[in-house]
């Protein structure tokens, strides 16, 4: 068992140095593009986002840009994320930099928080990777990982979060939070975990109860076609390849979704301010200008 936290420290950043992810937005220290590639990984894999980063940044480089573009534009930059309001909030987060913050993305947490769609977890992520602040941002995956590392049982959200944010290193605390991140995607997963591999294993309290622990049973989940998520990702999908400002009929069903379900989903999006609906066709509907 490593004997002080500088071994827990060096045994983690030594694994995150030989096995990290290479994603494309870890190699940036802007704040702004860190911003933008944590909102979009929020509920979106890490390597899907990557992919989508690059594109959001060459349009929207920094909260002045997208504070300035139409709201159809940045939906349509969104292309391939999924939970299109991410979009949205985004936006409203850059009008907001640059009306109260001068156009420079905040570096304190507190500050960080308020801005729309970023919650602590962002607001952390941000201030450690782009500031250096030493503060833990706790996602899924570090909640799980600090939690069967450091806890018996499970501890509470303020708790853990108070952890997290004692256990951060004073140098470079943004590479200890990629690494604990890595370690949680790749390792120390929800099943078959592989505890042979963690740099934790040895003073890991839940090493021994997980190790090899076969899957869990799931129900068997209805097809995602099935889902309203999917529904609504179509819609978006169809406003989006049509041009600036033009009027999209869905007038014929959508996979295994018919009229009245395509109605409740047209609602839903307008709601969200995703879409506007045509005032005199029900089922005409195009992306807000």
């Amino acid at each position: 068992m490593p004997e002080s936290r500088a071994d827990l420290h060096a045994a983690v950043l030594d694994w995150y140095t030989a096995h990290g992810r290479p994603l494309a937005f870890r190699a940036t220290s802007d704040p702004w593009a860190i911003l933008v590639s944590e909102v979009m990984a929020q509920q979106t894999q890490a390597a899907r986002a990557a992919e989508a980063w690059s594109r959001f940044m060459t349009a929207f480089p920094t909260p002045i840009t997208l504070a300035a573009a139409s709201p159809a534009a940045v939906v349509r930059a969104w292309r391939g994320l999924g939970y299109n309001r991410r979009a949205l909030a985004l936006r409203d987060a850059a009008v907001r930099i640059v009306e109260r913050h001068a156009g420079v993305v905040p570096a304190e947490v507190e500050a960080l928080e308020v801005l729309p769609g970023v919650g602590p977890y962002t607001a952390r992520a941000v201030a450690a990777l782009a500031y250096g602040r030493r503060v833990g941002p706790v996602d899924t995956n570090v909640r799980r990982v600090l939690g069967r590392a450091f806890f018996d049982g499970s501890p509470g959200a303020r708790e853990l979060q108070v952890f997290a944010d004692e256990i951060v290193p004073e140098r470079d605390p943004g590479t200890w939070s990629h690494a604990l991140m890595d370690i949680g995607a790749q390792l120390c997963r929800p099943r078959l975990p592989r505890c042979d591999a963690c740099p934790l294993m040895s003073r890991c309290r839940s090493a021994r109860s997980i190790a090899g622990a076969a899957a869990a049973s799931r129900r068997p989940e209805p097809r995602f076609e099935a889902s309203a998520r999917w529904l609504r990702g179509r819609i978006i999908d169809q406003l989006r390849d049509a041009a600036d400002g033009a009027w999209v009929a869905f007038d014929g069903p959508i996979g295994q979704h018919g009229a009245e379900a395509i109605d409740r989903e047209l609602d839903r999006l307008a709601r969200d301010g995703l879409l506007e609906r045509h005032p005199e066709e029900a089922a005409a509907a195009r992306l807000v200008a």
